[in-house]
């Protein structure tokens, strides 16, 4: 009598292939997985180099100024707890709410950067909303809102974002209102990043390279034209080219930066040494925080620094592309990819391989706004990274039809 076939089983270690982010079907459901943890050492790590550092940059400066060393850092630590808070808040909320805020959230985040244009000036430029004593600056709201946009569009539109009158020219009209009322400010950084990290969502989401290198190419005479219409800016760029000869003005903090950098050497000159801290190095927690850290922590550190930033960057594009749904999906790759390209672009700017364009350096940097915010990024991340996976009715059809292959141990009988 013959044994009956084994019954089909599906392999719990059998992993499914990793889903591209305009292709996911999410059908069933299975266990919800835990926090992304090396994702979230990296981001401590970030915080903790930028916190010890702005200390150090800021202790001489602080004590002249406002009679306390650890002024700026008691503000930072401040700021550290609101972003602790925003970031377990994104990390835990079911990011979905967010597509159905998306228009609202948008509208918003326009008319906060068009009301800034109705403020005083603050270090010759309108970026900030004066709250009475706090600040607040609509520019990392909008980043979230653009994102946010972006996902649920493209994720709604599907094979549609290949067609340029449905699929390309709406996205790209919402980011160019944007960048408009960035550039009045004028914050040419931001607008970059709001560009660029709309054209690779697009991309990514299907959209025809064709279309993509016709914006930029029309994009490159109105660049043209910022630059060398604007006497500051056409000032700025030929300092970059040759800095010396601007080093008491325009290139002064570049000058300055080098300086720094040159002086850490390898292993740097130890926390709490830096000499271009006691007031040769203007901003030095802002946008030029990595000049300090090479100082202090040498090579080593400032190559520290870019990993952390690598494993930000790898964490955030896995997330991505496990996520469950194509919204969340484009969430997470939209931030990943705005973070990493606003890394580069700062520390691009510190090494002196592109003018200065005074953006911060994520999570580093000196800062409440931007520092809240990008730690409420963080935990969209996280969030989309930790939710419940779907596994496509194709794939678990194919596991429950192959049965599992088991090792069969041969014995030799000796007669």
């Amino acid at each position: 009598m013959s044994a009956a076939p084994p019954k089909p089983i599906v392999a719990p270690s059998d992993p499914a292939p990793p889903p591209s982010i305009a292709t996911q079907a999410p059908l069933a459901e299975v266990s919800e997985r835990p926090f992304d943890l090396i994702l979230i050492a990296a981001v401590l790590a970030l915080l903790a180099i930028g916190t010890i550092e702005i200390y150090a940059a800021t202790a001489a400066q602080a004590a002249v100024r406002h009679g306390d060393a650890a002024f700026f850092l008691q503000r930072q630590v401040v700021f550290l707890v609101l972003g602790g808070v925003a970031m377990w808040v994104a990390a835990t909320l079911d990011y979905r709410v967010l597509r159905r805020r998306t228009y609202p959230l948008l509208a918003a985040s326009i008319l906060l950067l068009g009301a800034t244009l109705a403020m005083p000036p603050l270090n010759g430029a309108k970026r900030w909303l004066m709250l009475g004593p706090l600040t607040f600056q609509p520019v990392e709201l909008a980043k979230l809102a653009l994102v946010t946009y972006l996902a649920a569009s493209l994720s709604r539109k599907a094979e549609k974002v290949k067609t340029f009158t449905i699929g390309f020219v709406p996205h790209l009209v919402v980011c160019a209102v944007m960048m408009v009322v960035l550039l009045a400010q004028p914050d040419l950084g931001s607008s970059l990043i709001l560009g660029a990290t709309t054209l690779v969502m697009l991309f990514v989401a299907g959209a025809r390279v064709s279309y993509i290198v016709m914006a930029i190419l029309a994009a490159a005479p109105i660049a043209y034209q910022l630059i060398v219409g604007t006497p500051w800016r056409m000032r700025r760029f030929m300092a970059y080219f040759n800095p010396e000869a601007f080093s008491d003005r325009e290139a002064y903090q570049m000058v300055q930066a080098h300086v720094s950098l040159g002086s850490g050497g390898v292993t740097g000159v130890g926390l709490g040494n830096s000499r271009q801290s006691l007031g040769y190095m203007p901003e030095g927690h802002n946008d030029f925080i990595l000049a300090p850290i090479g100082e202090e922590l040498g090579f080593v550190g400032v190559a520290v620094v870019l990993a952390l930033f690598g494993v930000l960057v790898w964490r955030g594009v896995r997330a991505a592309l496990g996520a469950r749904d194509t919204f969340g999906g484009y969430v997470a790759l939209g931030i990943t990819m705005m973070f990493g390209m606003q890394a580069l672009l700062n520390i691009g700017v510190v090494l002196g391989v592109v003018p200065n364009k005074g953006i911060t350096l994520p999570l580093v940097s000196y800062g409440g706004t931007s520092l809240v915010i990008t730690m409420f990024l963080v935990g969209l991340i996280l969030n989309v990274g930790r939710r419940a996976e779907f596994v496509s009715r194709k794939r678990t059809l194919v596991n429950q039809a192959r049965p599992l292959r088991r090792r069969q141990r041969v014995q030799v009988v000796v007669g």
